[in-house]
Parts: C-alpha cells; structure tokens; sequence
C-alpha cells in the first residue's frame, strides 16, 4: 500500500463504522474456529520414530537430540540459515529469531523446549551471535546429516544422491545452499524420540510476532518489494 492508502478508504460515522466492525469481527470469529480446528488436525497427524543418532555441538559441549528436550517431552527445533563458511546470519532468520524472547520466558514451564541449529561449525556463528545479543541455545549439525534429513540444507552432492525437496516439492537440481524451517519433536517416557512436525516457507509467518502487528495497521505489511525492508536489528538507520 502506497501514500494513496487515504484515497483508497471511505471516511464514515461512528455508527456506518461499528457495523461495518461487526461484520468483519463475524469472519475473525470464523477464521479463529477454522484455524483452532486446523491446529488439532495438526496435532492429529502421524509420527516418525526417529532412529539415526545426532549429535550437536553447542555451548554445552556436544549433546544428541534427546538432550536437547533438556527434561521436558517436547522439542522445537528452528532451522536458522547459516550455512559453512557464511560471514553472517540470513536476514530473514535473524528477523524471525529475534521473536523468540518472549516465548522463551513461558515455554520452558509448559513441557516445550526450543533450540536453533545450522550446519555452520559452532566457531563460525559465535561472533554473529554476540553481535545480535541473542541468548536462545543455538548448536551446530556440522559433520550430521540432520540438515539434509529435515530438508533445509542442499549441496550439489546431495541432490546428486536422488535430488532434494523443499516445502514438500522438489527443489532444483543445482541449486545448493541453506534454507528456513521448524521441526517439531516429541519423547516418550521410554526416552523415543519422534518426529511430528516440520513447516517452511510461508509456513513460519506464524513465528513472527512483527507481522501480526503489521497485518491490524491500515498499510499491513507494504511489502511490494518482498522483506527487502527488513534489516538485522542493529542496521535500521
């Protein structure tokens, strides 16, 4: 939306506004109902015993997948695009992992733990980290193929192992690099660990809290030009 946004908007009463309100809070009352029933069919979707033995490497030294439920029965995992030899964090993953202070604060008490990993070797995103001031665990796959088996990391040697999907859909043979997601885990009493969840793309529009403020504002998002407005924190002039 454009400075003609006043142009584009009728001026009304009170009275013609609160109708037109009320009418509207009609289908976010629909949109809320359709999305808490969406929200238990996910929760109705089938599991994945997950089998293979990862083992990160974080500030705690190196920790395999069930350590990372640190006691509680539930894991969420953000993929953050950092890939080796990268100078600095994705622009989008850092705008979306500047979210999750506030969850952190409640999640922990709620049976859900949350950790970010990328395939970069720990060393090289250390400085970015303390760059950013994040406090949020964040460990790195190097040397696994968690990466790969959760579909957001491409080589040219992996795709040429059968091809690669991401988002559900194949992804171009050659092209190679890191992309955004989120896994989700559960563990059993019996310590198995299983996979239920994994959601990419516009499917993380969800985690970030800025643009649910941006969708109320009269503008919403004004993003013609895609997230090109969006800066690592310490870069807004």
């Amino acid at each position: 939306m454009t400075d003609t946004t006043m142009e584009r908007h009728k001026v009304v009463s009170r009275e013609e506004w609160l109708a037109a309100r009320k009418q509207h809070l009609a289908r976010e009352k629909e949109f809320n109902r359709v999305r808490d029933q969406l929200s238990a069919e996910r929760r109705q979707l089938p599991w994945v015993k997950v089998d293979k033995p990862y083992v990160f490497d974080g500030p705690d030294g190196k920790e395999s997948l069930a350590d990372l439920f640190d006691g509680r029965s539930q894991l969420i995992v953000y993929h953050f695009m950092y890939g080796p030899g990268a100078k600095e964090g994705c622009t989008g993953c850092s705008f979306l992992v500047d979210h999750l202070s506030g969850p952190l604060m409640h999640l922990p008490h709620h049976d859900v733990s949350m950790v970010a990993i990328s395939r970069a070797p720990l060393a090289e995103f250390q400085a970015f980290r303390k760059r950013m001031g994040w406090d949020f665990k964040w460990l790195s796959s190097d040397g696994t193929d968690f990466n790969f088996d959760y579909q957001v990391s491409f080589t040219k040697e992996s795709m040429a192992k059968g091809g690669a999907t991401y988002n559900y859909q194949p992804r171009e043979s050659g092209e190679e690099g890191e992309s955004p997601g989120i896994s989700v885990f559960f563990k059993d009493e019996a310590g198995g660990i299983f996979h239920t969840y994994s959601s990419y793309a516009r499917g993380l529009d969800l985690l970030v809290g800025t643009y649910n403020y941006l969708d109320l504002m009269p503008k919403g998002r004004n993003e013609a030009g895609g997230m090109n407005w969006v800066r690592k924190h310490d870069k807004y002039v």
